[in-house]
């Protein structure tokens, strides 16, 4: 039985967008990607073509809608050159700005809007996890680029649409995420630790993020910032250990920070993504009575290893 209408994912055609249109074509009577390019039409799930910058005849497909979320925002994972940052920030806040003003002129909006921000906005922490009351917010370029964003999001008025921050932490899936990334390393007898292997990685499972939309989706008193990360933080070091544990794999050679210098420019990244430490808890969630299904990294990795064969 399908319990939802609609549900519009803005930005929606990539790896964490395709995760919730599979979760949401048995709940909803149609699924709506909001993206650059159409697609063929499978199941429920529909593209709408849109630029992310003007408003046209994409603003419709709004109308109704129980949920909008929007996934837009140019992957960090690159060189922070002057072009990138300005297309890391612009690729962010002017789809939100556009939405935004899409949806205050509606007479009949989403019900509810996520906005799916990032939990990289919390200071380096390895003393206690940072959370939606008492976190602190870091500096940097990242970390701009969050406060910026939300910004742009909780400033907009859109009286008749609830609307959540949701600061999503690093997701491990299947498909394109970033677990293939490290099982690979693990594969070449590289998965050993990056750096000191003590700073903590704020992650979640793929499942958990659409679960959590539907919670968030189904709890009308939740609104603002929410943390969107498992309760259990791990360690680099011990994160790459139960990958290395999981697949069966007795070693694997230790990145120390001089080498990921190196490497990140070779590849094209920034060191800061491997060494930044994430320790964030979900308050909120956790709070709200929310329940993980994969609790602890173990739990994650043995799942995803076992459909992967």
């Amino acid at each position: 039985m399908k319990i939802y209408k609609k549900i519009v994912l803005a930005g929606g055609n990539g790896y964490l967008g395709t995760v919730l249109a599979n979760y949401y074509k048995d709940k909803a009577n149609e699924v709506i990607i909001l993206a650059r390019k159409q697609a063929k039409t499978v199941d429920n799930i529909r593209t709408v073509v849109w630029d992310g910058k003007a408003e046209n005849g994409w603003t419709v497909h709004l109308s109704g809608a129980d949920m909008l979320i929007n996934l837009c925002g140019k992957n960090v994972n690159c060189r922070y050159t002057e072009k990138n940052k300005s297309e890391i920030v612009t690729s962010r806040v002017l789809p939100t700005e556009l939405l935004g003003h899409a949806i205050h002129k509606m007479s009949n909006p989403p019900k509810l809007w996520i906005n799916v921000t990032s939990a990289t906005i919390y200071r380096h922490a390895e003393d206690h996890p940072q959370d939606e009351e008492t976190g602190e917010i870091g500096y940097g370029f990242s970390i701009d680029v969050c406060k910026i964003w939300e910004e742009v999001f909780l400033k907009s008025e859109t009286p008749h649409t609830r609307k959540i921050a949701l600061r999503m932490g690093i997701v491990l899936g299947r498909s394109d995420s970033v677990f293939p990334r490290l099982l690979n390393l693990v594969r070449m007898g590289l998965g050993g630790k990056q750096g000191t292997g003590e700073q903590y990685i704020a992650w979640v499972h793929e499942q958990d993020v659409a679960r959590s939309t539907q919670w968030l989706l189904d709890h009308p008193e939740i609104e603002g910032v929410v943390n969107c990360t498992a309760p259990d933080a791990i360690k680099n070091a011990d994160m790459m250990h139960t990958i290395r544990k999981t697949y069966g794999m007795p070693f694997g050679l230790p990145a120390p920070e001089w080498l990921l210098d190196i490497g990140a420019v070779v590849i094209g990244t920034e060191p800061e993504l491997i060494l930044k430490s994430r320790w964030v808890k979900p308050k909120r969630l956790l709070d709200s009575g929310f329940v993980f299904q994969y609790e602890k990294a173990e739990y994650a990795v043995h799942d995803i290893l076992s459909i992967k064969g």
